[in-house]
């Protein structure tokens, strides 16, 4: 095996890199993942993540944790209600559709990233995340490399792997390439307890995902199992709008007052989200690598999720994307038949990019018609029903 008595560092604790983790643990590989939080408590964790058969719950099968899955996921949160700016429900998942068959090929289970996050910590080996570790820096070391972290500590690894996502701090060691604005920007709110909060709301939720589009504007949001609700405003913006805008991120009355005149066609009902959201507001622009490019295979650093290949969200794509990274790239580097590593990164690289490329156009494609005259109908159509 070409990863035996080989120390690997993977560098990014999400779940992805969990993940890989997981799974090269399994097959004997003496592993250690560096996250920069301070533990596992310190970030608030975004929206539900919705599993794919053949991406997310086949990496979870993989790693021996679908029943454990099943005890956590939440029923019913696959659910999608689409609306109109004005709140009015065109269209909702019949409960027949949101089953729990997890043989159905559409059925997607939801999961909170926190409790999935949770799931895959509780897989590893003792200790085998070292928290408050913010890479800075590696130097090319004997037949590896040697990582040093913000906390003034080093590590030395004969593999390094790349799991830090679209920030991706190591990606530059790989490959020039990077991520190019796709034309979108999101703004990212949380409200806390939205059932006494935001009643109205709340009910049109329906304890699944909420869509709403209106004059080439979108609005996401989706309940977590604790009650919270996260929320995203979507709109065409310029690559640096959410430094020129001149908002204050940490002024609930002042992103109302925006949302009320760049969303001037939009309900009141809305309005309650900004009034009730917990400060700051985070401003997101959406990168997207280019999706025909590749770069030399290395033998010692790769790179998987949205560290290698980050695109819009349009898709649903980018946590099983990263999963299914890892169950390939696991096989890759631990079963017999490649004469040496850099063979073998370079096979799982290329199969990556193929992936990766198909979907980056479909999500670019899907985040433009998403905000463009006719959304909502062509929303619809995909739902059939139109």
């Amino acid at each position: 095996m070409l990863i035996l008595n080989k120390q690997i560092a993977i560098v990014g604790g999400g779940p992805g890199g969990l993940t890989l983790a997981r799974l090269l643990q399994m097959n004997g590989a003496n592993v250690k993942v560096f996250e920069r939080d301070i533990n596992r408590n310190a970030r608030v964790q975004g929206s539900p993540l919705d599993m794919h058969k053949q991406s997310g719950l086949k990496a979870l099968i993989r790693a021996g944790l679908l029943e454990t899955f099943k005890k956590h996921y939440r029923v019913g949160a696959d659910r999608k209600t689409i609306v109109n700016e004005n709140a009015n429900v065109l269209f909702t998942t019949p409960l027949i559709q949101a089953s729990n068959d997890f043989n159905d090929e559409n059925f997607h289970p939801e999961i909170d990233r926190g409790t999935l996050r949770d799931l895959l910590l509780q897989s590893l080996e003792p200790d085998t995340v070292v928290w408050n570790s913010q890479f800075i820096s590696m130097i090319k070391q004997k037949s590896g490399w040697l990582l040093h972290f913000g906390n003034g500590k080093t590590f030395y690894a004969d593999i390094v792997i790349a799991a830090d996502g679209a920030n991706s701090k190591i990606r530059p060691y790989i490959t020039d390439t990077k991520p190019v604005y796709s034309g979108i920007t999101m703004i990212e709110g949380h409200v806390h307890d939205a059932k006494n909060t935001l009643p109205n709301i709340h009910a049109l939720i329906n304890d699944g995902a909420l869509l709403a589009f209106g004059n080439e504007r979108n609005l996401f949001m989706g309940l977590k199992s604790d009650g919270d609700l996260t929320f995203y405003t979507s709109f065409k913006a310029t690559e640096n709008w959410y430094s020129n805008a001149g908002l204050d991120y940490n002024n609930s009355s002042e992103m109302l007052n925006w949302f009320r005149k760049d969303y001037i066609t939009w309900s009141k009902i809305w309005y309650p989200l900004f009034e009730n959201a917990a400060t700051p507001f985070v401003p997101r622009p959406i990168y997207c690598m280019p999706p025909d490019h590749t770069w030399k295979s290395l033998p010692n650093l790769t790179m998987l999720g949205d560290a290698a290949h980050v695109m819009p969200p349009s898709a649903g794509e980018g946590a099983n994307m990263a999963m299914l990274d890892a169950v390939e790239l696991c096989d890759c580097l631990s079963k017999e038949g490649h004469p040496d590593l850099q063979t073998a990164i370079a096979i799982f690289e290329q199969n990556m990019q193929r992936r990766a490329s198909e979907m980056a156009r479909v999500s670019l494609a899907n985040g433009e018609w998403m905000h463009s005259p006719g959304s909502l109908d062509k929303m619809l159509a995909m739902f059939g029903a139109a």
